[in-house]
């Protein structure tokens, strides 16, 4: 479990991983002027006073607070229990924005060791200062249900009713006070610096393709390039680097397992994905059900569609470097930023103005990091810091079709973070299999728009094929990558896994989720070394294949019923964690936990699939 703990702020919320498509970087004067973000909203800089300021204020008060109540919490009226949590709230909000404006500035630049000094210290003295207040969410559940009950009824209180709820829901896994600090307090020597190490060593990482020197972005990024040579001596000079570097890859993936599954042994998980379903809200049922229904339909959506481009291509069988391969007849020009910028503001305020309005603010604003360059973090985020502040976009913009929907997914998750910051710092955060939701959508109205302008038979076909192979990333590969997650740690509590056997494991699903229209290569056995996902945050990635069917079965539910589907929409963004996934789909007539949600949602996949067929 992931105790909720002072400065524990939402992470930062990322696109699916997978081979980044885009095929090179253009100028300056092909994308137009890319925006840097601004972080002085956080903070004026490293050496700031008023970050040193923070930090002295937040030890201080963190003192305070733990004389003030620790073992009282139990004997307080519902009215000053409510007080408590809100003066806990406005301490953690001000350490989520240090915490916040350290990592923004470490995902700038992993390769200066002095940024990473900073974000290691900064680091440090947060978990030593939010130490103080470890008792105080540890207390809370100590309370008996019928005493809370009592207290709630106290205004104050009953603010807090929803993430009392999601504290409380740890209960039965919470271990004694002393465990917690000490597992609290050895955080950034362990989890942490073994994440650090990954972050670091693939920031570092050079790949040579044709004379270049790349860095992993850019490689992974040549997967789609129009040139199958280029594609060809990309893959290949990825496999070797990455399986150079094996090793070290394969003992930061067996000692973070093994550093899980003996926490999840202490805290009564009785299988490694019980954490992440706990902290996602939903229960371990509906993931079994998601699971298995997208496994189930492999054969008709990624064995289908790969076979399908296959013959495009006039193979029997795709290399796995032609898997996001653009289309032979594929024209796919550089989009400028500012075109980008407006293709997908177009796409939000044709749905609501609304929704425009507060995504305008990020370009309006220094919000965005966009250009690609050495040592910066790969692939593209959107973290939201802190309610008092903004939410920042990272993305390596290279001006590609795929580039503008992972703005048009990323704009998604920021316009989410400001309209729910209005629920106060604890519960702005909306669990992950929810925060998919406006990212996708956002995907989906962009792509929407896009073909309904598009005339052309054969960049149609390029639309369409762009958009599926996107969805398979998002649903079939992403569940590829959770049943790999799930052998993995299940092997690793009986002993130590080989590099080769890694290799292994990763072979066998992908194959079984490609399936037989994609041949791969000896070097694509280490491609699995890179994910962040499976070092950063085990078992997230089941969330974009919930987000993406969920946001499919919300699309069909629009086009049947657009009158007042607006509101109801900014509603459920609004309501960040307050409420459930049960609660905020039954407006639109949803249910996850029914089983045919899940067909539903995979069937606008089939859908397209079956568009392409007939263009075909």
């Amino acid at each position: 479990m992931k105790q909720p703990r002072i400065a524990a702020h939402p992470p930062a919320v990322t696109a699916p991983p997978d081979e980044a498509p885009s095929v090179h970087r253009p100028g300056p004067e092909e994308l137009g002027k890319l925006p840097q973000w601004d972080l002085s909203d956080l903070y004026p800089g490293r050496d700031s006073p008023a970050l040193e300021a923070d930090l002295a204020t937040a030890e201080r008060e963190a003192k305070a607070f733990r004389e003030r109540y620790l073992g009282k919490l139990a004997g307080l009226s519902g009215e000053a229990l409510g007080a408590a949590i809100a003066e806990y709230e406005r301490m953690d909000e001000r350490l989520g924005r240090v915490t916040s404006f350290a990592e923004l500035t470490y995902s700038g630049n992993q390769s200066d060791p002095e940024i990473a000094k900073f974000y290691q210290t900064i680091q440090e003295r947060v978990n030593a200062i939010s130490t103080q207040s470890l008792f105080f969410t540890l207390e809370l559940n100590h309370i008996g249900d019928s005493e809370l009950a009592e207290k709630l009824g106290a205004k104050p209180l009953a603010r807090y009713a929803p993430w009392l709820r999601d504290l409380r829901a740890f209960r039965p896994h919470q271990l004694g006070d002393e465990m917690e600090r000490l597992l609290h307090e050895k955080h950034v020597a362990g989890r942490a610096a073994w994440m650090r190490l990954f972050d670091e060593t693939l920031a570092g990482l050079r790949f040579p393709v044709d004379g270049r020197e790349l860095t992993g972005t850019e490689a992974l990024h040549l997967l789609s390039d129009k040139d199958g040579k280029v594609r060809h001596a990309a893959a290949k000079s990825i496999g070797k680097v990455f399986g150079d570097n094996v090793r070290l890859f394969a003992l930061v993936t067996n000692t973070l397992a093994k550093d899980k599954e003996i926490e999840d042994k202490w805290r009564g998980y009785k299988r490694p994905i019980s954490a992440r379903n706990l902290g996602n809200r939903v229960e371990d049922e509906v993931v079994e059900a998601l699971i298995a229904a997208v496994r189930r339909a492999f054969p008709r959506l990624s064995h289908r569609y790969y076979a399908l481009k296959a013959k495009w291509f006039g193979v029997e069988r795709l290399p796995y470097w032609d898997r996001n391969a653009p289309l032979p007849d594929a024209a796919d020009a550089t989009i400028a930023w500012p075109q980008a910028r407006d293709i997908v503001l177009d796409a939000y305020g044709r749905f609501s103005p609304d929704l425009a309005s507060v995504g305008r603010r990020f370009f309006d604003n220094a919000w965005i990091d966009a250009p690609a360059r050495a040592g910066k973090a790969p692939g593209a985020f959107a973290h939201p810091t802190v309610p008092s502040a903004h939410p920042y976009l990272l993305l390596n913009y290279q001006g590609k079709s795929r580039d503008v929907m992972t703005l048009a997914h990323e704009l998604g998750h920021g316009v989410h973070q400001v309209l729910a910051g209005g629920q106060g710092h604890l519960m702005a955060d909306t669990p992950l299999t929810l925060a998919e939701t406006a990212s996708v959508f956002g995907e989906m109205l962009t792509f929407r728009g896009l073909l309904a302008a598009e005339k052309d038979r054969v960049r149609r076909r390029s639309l369409l094929a762009m958009k599926v192979e996107d969805m398979l990333n998002t649903v079939v590969r992403q569940i590829a990558f959770v049943e790999f997650e799930r052998r993995v740690h299940d092997e690793r509590r009986k002993s130590e896994l080989l590099p080769e056997r890694i290799n292994e494991i990763w072979l066998d699903v992908q194959r079984e989720s490609l399936g037989p229209a994609i041949a791969v290569e000896d070097e694509y056995r280490f491609y699995w070394s890179y994910i962040p996902h499976f070092i950063h945050s085990p078992f997230y990635v089941y969330a974009y294949a919930f987000g993406d069917c969920l946001v499919n079965s919300l699309y069909a539910a629009y086009l049947k019923a657009p009158a007042g589907f607006a509101a109801k929409y900014l509603d459920l963004l609004r309501a960040g964690g307050t409420k459930r996934h049960r609660e905020l789909l039954a407006p639109f007539g949803l249910d996850a936990a029914d089983p045919a949600f899940w067909d539903g949602g995979l069937g606008m996949i089939a859908g397209l699939i079956d568009e392409l067929e007939a263009i075909a």
